[in-house]
């Protein structure tokens, strides 16, 4: 079980990366002080595979107001995406993305809401930044360069996904033999690198806690290691960025109370120093946060 021993030797082992600060940046116009208050990014799902049912929504109009409502109650940023990370989710060609996508980004953009587009497919970058998309949420690799540029050129900011593969519905397992830190931290770094040689600036890192992976289907095996990440997260802190999670669901922990997973892993997250927290359930995470924040 965790304790307060564990914690006091995990800060000890790593002291001086948990003292650094994080760049902060303006995104459409709003100005993020990560390093003295995380922000909130709500979730918007447009596909029918997405589990988290609260958050899909099959309709534009049904979109654009789970959106609104998402922004009322604490989302700094709204999320939107069209393809399923799920593995047994059906794949959703570029037209069949911008086709449910645009739409909704351009709505919510007109009621002044920041908007993130979840998607590895350049083809739904172009058009969702052209559409006025202010993130993308990038959780592919492959043509990642032509990705960055797209995102340097209509002055957005991109999240990094940790994908070790092509793209997130490809990811193969996950080495849970090696320090995760180290690899992401690797990681990281290279893609940093490529972010900043193809113009981009404004940059969050994600460890890509909610993708799927072969063999973390194991409950145990799989929460140990998301509450392991969390716990450890100050230490990518020196790459300089701030750091974006989103929050899993442990529901064969929680059964009927699934909807307060979320809330459980955003105390660690936040302990592990998080800058972003990417939810279905923003007006629990912003409860927690700010009663973290009085503490």
């Amino acid at each position: 079980m965790l304790n307060l021993e564990q914690l006091a030797g995990l800060l000890e082992q790593n002291r001086a990366a948990a003292s650094g600060r994080v760049r902060e940046f303006a995104i459409g116009g709003k100005a993020f002080a990560f390093n003295s208050q995380p922000a909130i990014m709500g979730v918007l799902n447009l596909s029918a595979d997405s589990w988290y049912r609260e958050s899909v929504c099959l309709t534009t109009e049904a979109a654009v107001q789970r959106g609104k409502v998402l922004h009322a109650q604490g989302a700094d940023i709204v999320d939107v995406g069209a393809e399923s990370t799920l593995a047994a989710a059906a794949r959703v060609d570029a037209a069949g993305q911008n086709s449910k996508l645009l739409p909704v980004v351009r709505a919510l953009r007109a009621a002044g809401v920041l908007v993130s587009v979840e998607t590895y497919q350049p083809a739904v970058t172009r058009a969702c930044l052209e559409a006025g998309a202010n993130v993308l949420n990038l959780t592919g690799t492959d043509r990642s360069d032509e990705l960055f540029r797209l995102v340097a050129a209509h002055e957005a900011a991109v999240i990094i996904c940790y994908v070790p593969g092509a793209n997130v519905r490809e990811v193969g397992d996950f080495d849970l033999a090696a320090d995760p830190i180290a690899m992401m931290y690797e990681y990281f770094a290279r893609q940093i690198e490529s972010a900043q040689k193809n113009g981009v600036d404004r940059i969050f890192l994600d460890p890509g806690l909610g993708f799927y992976y072969r063999n973390l289907q194991d409950s145990a095996v799989r929460v140990r290691h998301q509450m392991n990440v969390f716990l450890n997260t100050f230490r990518l802190r020196p790459l300089g960025f701030p750091i974006c999670h989103a929050l899993p669901h442990a529901f064969e922990f929680f059964g009927d109370e699934v909807r307060c997973a979320e809330p459980f892993f955003a105390v660690l997250a936040a302990l592990g120093k998080t800058d972003l927290f990417r939810t279905h359930e923003v007006p629990r995470i912003k409860a927690v946060l700010d009663t973290m924040k009085v503490l």
